[in-house]
């Protein structure tokens, strides 16, 4: 009979032990990815954008720097394509008001580039969502080489 239940104690403890191990694995599945936002100390709507990358799930690192274009140079980002911030997330680089569904497609595809871009500040991106007619606009795909594509309209 001591022996049925220790079995049966271990047996209860083995299940408990697998619940723990897959809850843990579950957590480190859906860990918030980290982004690293690079920004003026004075620009409001990149603060805004970060709080929508907040909002989206991402944990978001502020750099406030006095200039962004030693950054944008860094991180490979076209000047044609330059905006008021720049970030980087899972090895790209992230230029201007980009939604975050744009950034999570970004990261569960990985397609080869250098990085994402919402070229200037369009009217009703995240961040700039300040009441006046929504602009379309177009995410951008762009490489290394300088080239983009349209990666996502809006």
């Amino acid at each position: 009979m001591q022996s049925k239940q220790n079995g049966s104690c271990l047996g209860r403890l083995a299940r408990y032990a697998g619940v723990l191990f897959l809850g843990f694995a579950a957590t480190l599945a859906y860990a918030a990815e980290t982004i690293t936002v690079y920004k003026s100390p004075t620009c409001g709507c990149c603060s805004e954008w970060a709080q929508h990358m907040k909002r989206a799930g991402f944990d978001v690192q502020i750099r406030e720097v006095p200039d962004i274009l030693p950054y944008e140079q860094k991180f490979g980002v076209p000047q044609a394509l330059s905006s008021c911030h720049v970030a980087t997330v899972g090895g790209y680089a992230i230029e201007g008001h980009v939604p975050a569904s744009d950034i999570k497609r970004l990261l569960k595809e990985r397609p080869k580039a250098k990085g994402l871009a919402a070229p200037g500040m369009p009217q009703g991106s995240p961040g700039m969502e300040q009441g006046r007619p929504k602009d379309r606009y177009e995410t951008l795909l762009f490489d290394a080489a300088g080239k983009y594509t349209v990666f996502e309209r809006h």
